[in-house]
């Protein structure tokens, strides 16, 4: 690997040089930077009255060529998720300017979202056109590495004084089929010689002799893809911690073929199964981004996507054992272990003698949104008894259904803070997969009771968002999470370098519009 980082230095230095000296001569320099922090903004589109588009890279900069106008006024319509420029006096979204080869000129537009869109994680040409302009790039390998195109869903770690990176499937230039094996990455911490993450993620891809990302998973049956979720550490009976996750062998989105879990081993630098789980379990097993907290004097892992509605202690022992687990459910008792799906339709919520909901940790399958939402429209709970339904501050009627996310302690807020995206299914949505919500709880469990919109991606995806607590900043008043950005579930067309990818994002939680809507009406 680090003969690959010199080739990888060489080449870059080399393209810097060559980019410099041509720069001047060749490119009209454009940039488009966020009025109020004056940064750059990725993946703005200017698109020309003839529906030419140019797309900023990650630090907002396009490298316009086009010889043939030069000395030509142009005009440019400007959009990009979450922001908005100024119209002209017909109503028209955009600027123009005259375009000269060795000059440059500054877009600035307002971001409507309260999230800050930073930069893109993963792929290629990341700061493309800052190279092209002659410019220095954050990141060591700006114009990306791993010979990775495209990377699906993230699950981050802290491990042995790194932070460690896994992906579903992964994009090739070489080929339309990629890796479908889980890809991986280490990366140091901030505080430890790693970037700022306001700056970006040197990530250090695990490759193949061929340079291509290399699969992290060794399961024997090679049928189906590998796709690996609530990737934790945990100790063994010793105390050492070993990263550990679910793993889930199956053919696409279909159902699984074999399920289980796996744990690293750090002398093959490859996950391997440590049990295989019978497919019929559901909820007994490693979730969505597991979060360590003590109850009772108990070590556990909270496990959910986005809620933490199961646990289990926090050992190696205790994941292989069906009967460490427990949910927090307010369901009647069941007859069987496991119930059927019919079981749990038709099973109401326990209320003791003065009608109230009865919540408890059991060793039963737990209550989710989807039980509420249920027992919602059968008029068998209120809206104001449900803990994972948050209702919209825009509209407080309309309940958020979450779709994935994760849950963490926030310094700042003192509160469990929750970052997830919507399961639109009204079509009045600006996206299905795309819109990204905040909610909070003074508990772990709930009640989440309201959900502010922080990030809008219209007519495409942003699923599977991640908060990255190891990247909180300023006593937690600041954080940081990323999502897939792609066209999936969508029939848009595909944004150019950017589709497929990780996009990473900045909230401000002291921010005066996001407080005057989450802080009103609370106590």
């Amino acid at each position: 690997m680090k003969n690959q980082h010199a080739v990888s230095a060489f080449l870059f230095w080399l393209c810097c040089e060559l980019c410099c000296s041509a720069a001047a001569d060749t490119f009209f320099e454009i940039q488009v930077i966020d009025k109020q922090t004056r940064r750059g903004v990725p993946m703005v589109e200017l698109i020309t009255v003839d529906d030419v588009v140019y797309i900023t890279d990650s630090a907002g900069r396009i490298a316009f060529h086009e010889p043939e106008l030069s000395g030509t006024e142009v005009f440019f319509k400007v959009q990009s998720p979450g922001y908005s420029s100024a119209k002209d006096g017909f109503g028209m979204e955009g600027v123009r300017f005259i375009v000269e080869p060795g000059k440059s000129h500054t877009i600035e537009v307002t971001r409507e979202n309260l999230a800050e869109r930073l930069y893109r994680i993963t792929g290629r040409d990341i700061y493309l056109d800052t190279i092209r302009l002659g410019h220095e790039a954050p990141i060591r390998n700006p114009l990306g590495t791993g010979k990775v195109i495209g990377q699906d869903t993230v699950q981050s770690v802290s491990y042995r004084n790194q932070l460690w990176w896994f992906w579903g499937d992964t994009n090739r230039l070489s080929y339309p089929l990629g890796l479908f094996r889980t890809a991986g990455a280490v990366s140091e911490p901030p505080n430890s010689g790693g970037l700022d993450p306001s700056v970006g993620v040197d990530l250090e891809y695990f490759t193949k002799e061929d340079g291509f990302a290399r699969a992290m998973v060794d399961v024997s049956n090679q049928e189906g893809v590998v796709w690996i979720h609530g990737t934790c550490t945990v100790p063994d009976e010793t105390g050492m911690e070993h990263i550990v996750a679910q793993y889930s062998r199956r053919m696409g989105m279909s159902e699984p073929l074999e399920q289980g879990i796996v744990r690293w081993n750090d002398d093959r630098a490859i996950f391997e199964v440590h049990e295989v789980i019978e497919l019929q379990e559901k909820w007994r097993t490693l979730q969505g981004h597991p979060i360590r907290h003590s109850d009772a004097g108990v070590d556990y892992l909270y496990l959910g996507n986005p809620f933490s509605v199961t646990r289990v202690p926090a050992t190696l022992s205790a994941l292989a054992n069906r009967n460490a687990y427990e949910s927090f459910t307010c369901r009647e008792d069941l007859a069987s272990d496991p119930p059927s799906e019919q079981q749990l339709a038709n099973a109401k919520p326990l209320r003791d003698s003065l009608g109230q909901l009865v919540w408890s940790w059991k060793k039963a399958p737990p209550v989710t949104q989807r039980d509420e939402s249920r027992w919602l429209k059968q008029g068998l709970i209120s809206i104001e008894e449900a803990h994972y339904l948050p209702r919209d501050v825009e509209s407080p009627k309309r309940v958020v259904e979450m779709h994935a996310g994760t849950v963490h302690w926030n310094d700042y807020r003192k509160r469990w803070v929750m970052v997830a995206i919507e399961q639109a299914w009204d079509q009045k949505s600006p996206s299905f997969l795309g819109e990204v919500f905040y909610s909070e709880s003074s508990t772990l469990q709930g009640p989440f009771e309201k959900a502010v919109k922080i990030a809008t991606h219209p007519r495409q995806s942003f699923y599977n968002p991640c908060h990255h607590p190891f990247f909180d900043q300023n006593g937690g008043r600041t954080i940081y999470f990323e999502g897939t950005y792609c066209n999936t579930f969508t029939n848009s067309p595909a944004t150019p370098r950017y589709n497929y990818n990780q996009m990473m994002y900045r909230l401000n939680l002291d921010d005066p519009r996001l407080l005057r809507t989450i802080d009103s009406g609370t106590e």
